[in-house]
């Protein structure tokens, strides 16, 4: 997502992003951006630090506060040092001043990209859940919840896209790497399998559209 009110910039970011053939939500406002994580999952944030209704830095601080493990990269004329530290402080991954090259900043998603790919944030708090993704483990009150392979990659799919609604046909192509064919039933045994392990309400069923992350 492209968060930048300068409608020239923006335009030209786009395009630039569209032709290395990225898909990019363009929004101009905080507000704006806000009901776009809220509707819709991201793999990489482009953030004005000036906009029309406020400062990038306390939208980020509050994003960050999610604990959503998506890469967010600074797009600024604000070039001081203390603004850099600022903003990286605040949970940035990379800080861009503006002019800056459009080659440079197709390389810096990349490079961020390739940082995320290894899991930058393995550790993740979920309600009364501790998710340690690198080592694949889940924790309440200091005691490992112990999930089968199939359970893990079902669950690390919706925890890597929290506010994403997946069907059942996207949740089996998950399970594919373990086998061909999968039965009829086999989503909602393993969600099942989830449920009972980690809460009830940990995956919220969507009847007719599929399953989000729920509470834990």
């Amino acid at each position: 997502m492209l968060i930048e009110d300068d409608s020239v910039l923006g335009a030209a970011v786009r395009d630039h992003l569209t032709s290395d053939g990225q898909s990019v939500d363009w929004v101009q406002r905080l507000d704006e951006a806000t009901r776009a994580l809220e509707a819709a999952s991201f793999d990489l944030i482009l953030l004005d630090l000036m906009l029309p209704d406020g400062r990038g830095i306390p939208f980020l601080k509050r994003f960050r506060g999610r604990n959503e493990p998506i890469p967010v990269i600074i797009m600024t004329a604000l070039d001081q040092i203390s603004e850099r530290i600022e903003g990286l402080n605040a949970g940035a991954d990379d800080y861009l001043v503006k002019p800056f090259d459009l080659a440079e900043l197709s390389a810096r998603i990349g490079s961020v990209g390739r940082r995320y790919a290894g899991n930058p944030n393995p550790s993740l708090i979920h309600g009364s859940l501790t998710i340690d993704l690198a080592d694949k483990t889940v924790c309440r009150d200091n005691k490992y919840i112990s999930l089968t392979a199939k359970e893990w990659v079902l669950f690390e799919t919706f925890i890597a896209k929290p506010k994403q609604l997946f069907s059942k046909q996207q949740l089996e192509e998950k399970l594919y790497a373990f086998e061909q064919d999968i039965e009829s039933n086999t989503i909602e045994v393993h969600i099942s399998r989830i449920r009972k392990k980690l809460g009830a309400n940990i995956i919220n069923t969507e009847r007719g559209l599929g399953y989000r992350l729920g509470s834990a």
